[in-house]
C-alpha cells in the first residue's frame, strides 16, 4: 500500500477541490480532506478504504472507516475513481480511471500498474443481449520466486 500520502496543505487542498469540483461532487469537509490525500500530490494511487483511513487519522483528521468507504463509493459512482477488486475480501480504488493493467503483487499484496502497450485481446466475447461492456479489468498476479 502507497504510504506515500500528501499531506493536508493549502495546495493539497485546493487541487482536491479541483478534483472534486471537475466532477460535481460536493465538497464536504471529509471528503476535500479525502481527496487531498487522494489526489493533493498530482500522483496516481491504489489505495484500500482501510489504507486511506489510516492516512486520513494519521494526518489529523476525524473520519470513520464508514464515511472512507462511503466517500470512496461517491467518488466512483463520479467517475474519479475506478475500484479494482482483486479478491473477495479485497478491493483497490484507483486514481487513474483511463483503462490500464495492473500487477496485484500477491507477496505485499500491493497493486500497481503494468505497462499498457503489453497486453492485447484479439476480441471480446459478445455480451448477452440488452447489455453493453462497461470496463474490461486486468489483473496479473504477481509473486517473488
Amino acid at each position: 500500500m502507497d504510504q506515500g500520502f500528501a499531506s493536508l496543505s493549502d495546495t493539497a487542498l485546493s487541487k482536491g477541490a479541483a478534483w472534486l469540483s471537475h466532477a460535481k461532487v460536493r465538497p464536504t469537509r471529509q471528503r476535500m480532506s479525502l481527496a487531498a490525500l487522494l489526489v493533493g500530490d498530482g500522483r496516481n494511487r491504489h489505495v484500500t478504504a482501510e489504507g486511506l483511513f489510516l492516512a486520513a487519522k494519521s494526518s489529523g483528521e476525524s473520519v470513520s472507516l464508514a464515511t472512507v468507504y462511503n466517500t470512496l463509493k461517491a467518488f466512483c459512482d463520479a467517475g474519479l475513481m475506478n475500484e479494482i477488486t482483486v479478491d473477495a475480501t479485497r478491493s483497490y480504488f484507483d486514481t487513474c480511471v483511463e483503462d490500464h493493467p495492473h500487477y496485484f503483487w500477491e507477496d505485499t499484496q500491493e497493486l500497481t500498474d503494468a505497462p499498457t502497450g503489453e497486453v492485447a485481446f484479439s476480441r471480446l466475447p459478445k455480451p448477452p443481449e440488452g447489455a453493453e461492456i462497461a470496463r474490461v479489468d486486468v489483473i496479473i498476479r504477481l509473486r517473488q520466486r
